[in-house]
């Protein structure tokens, strides 16, 4: 079991580090396209036959036409899903990476080349075009036989590099009188020492807490002047403010994660353990020697209870987070049981802060 103790020590960070700019975010753009050379491990078209569709209307457009009516057998060739993230400000002729992952049945895209590939912003519109030799960290291994090992996903690679923008996403950055800081995590204390920290250091009247999520910032027309702007702006220290009292318990690996505002009212809690074993095991009755009997196998079950225990502590009031993590390693609580331990203390209204379970 693994017992993390979560404190906040006061200190502050930059507002860059804490909050973003609104209208000022990356854009997610996705295409399908071909990938090809690769050596017999693509997609099977006799299960995936949209493959060879897409292959005829890529050759289409270079005025080569396909035969009709004829199965084709693809095997170095697959069709992909291509992704990638456009950053904001990204002007047409900058390159950005993409992923490339199979969307049929292809075994492997390792050695191959994705063909040009239009990718397409939310709005329909094309923001760069992909192309490139792709890197595939995975690997896989067929024998004669059938076995098989693989190594990671070779089914999926990147192209650093592999999109050049040809349309900038426009942003609200220069468009208005104010700008707006949207905090990373939801906090009305954040957010009021962020306008005052912005106040105190640009003057007064400068920001205005909206929310426990946005500032309001009144900035330059300008579009040079508003970038130095915004430069010393996301420079200012700020101490942000502290998170409410949770308790993080993760079933899967045992941590536990405890805030440091947690506090227990007045409780007592036992903790106990039964085992029970049953074992089974066969006897043979073997009758006299002249007596008229027969040989048989009798079963013979013992069973064995043992219980540990039970220890008992209590809880005292406005009990404070050491308490907390003495009394659970005094008890020597298993993961699974210290959670019941937790939820049953939050159940009885005893735990003073949020029990979230992932």
């Amino acid at each position: 079991m693994q017992l993390l103790l979560l404190a906040t020590p006061a200190h502050a960070d930059r507002i860059k580090d804490i909050a973003t700019l609104n209208g000022v975010q990356s854009n997610q753009l996705t295409g399908v396209g071909l990938v090809t050379g690769l050596d017999g491990s693509g997609d099977q078209t006799t299960q995936a036959p949209f493959t060879a569709e897409s292959f005829a209307a890529y050759l289409d457009q270079f005025g080569i036409p396909m035969p009709s009516g004829q199965n084709f057998q693809l095997r170095n060739v697959a069709i992909v899903s291509v992704q990638a993230e456009l950053p904001a400000f990204t002007k047409p002729g900058q390159n950005i990476d993409i992923t490339v992952s199979s969307l049929a049945n292809a075994a492997s895209l390792r050695g191959g080349t994705l063909e040009r590939t239009l990718l397409t912003g939310i709005d329909g519109e094309v923001y760069a075009i992909a192309q490139g030799n792709l890197i595939v960290g995975g690997l896989g291994v067929e024998g004669a036989d059938g076995s098989s090992i693989t190594i990671n996903v070779p089914s999926v690679g990147r192209i650093p590099g592999g999109a050049q923008t040809v349309r900038e996403v426009l942003t609200a950055f220069n468009i208005g009188e104010h700008i707006t800081f949207n905090l990373k995590r939801a906090d009305f204390t954040t957010a009021r020492r962020l306008s005052k920290a912005v106040n105190d250091f640009m003057g007064a009247g400068t920001a205005e807490a909206v929310d426990a999520v946005s500032v309001r910032v009144r900035a330059p027309a300008d579009p040079q002047a508003r970038v130095a702007y915004v430069s010393e702006l996301e420079n200012i220290q700020v101490e942000q403010g502290e998170a409410s009292a949770r308790v993080i318990v993760n079933s899967r690996t045992g941590t536990i994660v405890i805030g440091e505002h947690v506090r227990v009212s007045p409780a007592a809690i036992t903790h106990g353990s039964m085992s029970v074993t049953i074992a089974e095991s066969f006897g043979v009755s073997q009758p006299n020697p002249f007596a008229d009997g027969e040989t048989v196998v009798v079963p013979q079950t013992a069973i064995n209870v043992t219980e540990e225990d039970s220890r008992m502590f209590l809880f005292d009031p406005g009990t404070t987070l050491s308490d907390i993590v003495q009394a659970i390693n005094a008890v020597g609580a298993a993961p699974g049981d210290l959670a019941a331990i937790l939820e049953a203390l939050k159940q009885s209204g005893a735990l003073r802060a949020d029990l979230i379970v992932i």
